[in-house]
C-alpha cells in the first residue's frame, strides 16, 4: 500500500468514527428533547476537535505501525523507508478526489440552505452542514482509494 493511501485510509476510517459518533449524538439529541443550539454547538466543537486530535494521532500510528511492518519483513537489518514521493498520478487522484468531495458538500449544502428556506429552523441547517462536510469527506476517500486501486 502507498504513502498516500495508508494516509487516505486512515482519514477514511477515522472520519467514519467521528460521523458515526455524530449521527448517534444527533440523534440521542432528538430522542431526548435536547436539540439545542447550546448542545449542537458544543457536539460541532467536540467533532471539530476529536478530528483534529485523532487524524494527527491516527497518522502517527500508522507511519509507526508501517516502519514496525517493514522492519519485521526485512528483518530489521534495513533502515525504515517512507515512499512519500508524489508523482503526477498521485495529485490527479488527489483532486478527483477533491473534486468529488466538493460536489457532494456542495450538494448536501444546498439542500441544508433549502432546509432553512422551507421553514425549518437554523440549527436544523447546521446540523445538515456538518453531516455535509464529514460525509463529502468520506465520500472523497473512497473515491481517492477506488482511483488508486484501479489504477488511475
Amino acid at each position: 500500500m502507498s504513502y498516500q493511501e495508508k494516509n487516505t485510509t486512515v482519514s477514511l476510517v477515522i472520519f467514519t468514527l467521528i460521523l458515526g459518533f455524530f449521527i448517534i449524538r444527533v440523534a440521542q439529541m432528538l430522542l431526548g428533547d435536547s436539540f439545542t443550539s447550546t448542545n449542537v454547538f458544543r457536539l460541532w466543537g467536540i467533532v471539530i476537535v476529536a478530528t483534529i486530535v485523532l487524524m494527527i494521532l491516527g497518522t502517527i500510528l500508522m507511519h509507526i505501525l508501517s516502519a514496525i511492518v517493514q522492519a519485521i519483513q526485512t528483518g530489521g537489518e534495513e533502515e525504515p523507508e517512507i515512499d512519500d514521493l508524489e508523482d503526477e498520478r498521485d495529485k490527479s487522484i488527489d483532486l478527483r478526489g477533491t473534486k468529488v468531495t466538493f460536489i457532494i458538500s456542495s450538494i448536501v449544502v444546498f439542500l441544508a440552505m433549502l432546509s432553512f428556506v422551507l421553514g425549518q429552523p437554523a440549527l436544523v441547517m447546521f446540523t445538515v452542514l456538518i453531516f455535509a462536510g464529514l460525509a463529502a469527506q468520506i465520500v472523497g476517500d473512497v473515491s481517492r482509494l477506488y482511483l488508486s486501486r484501479r489504477g488511475f
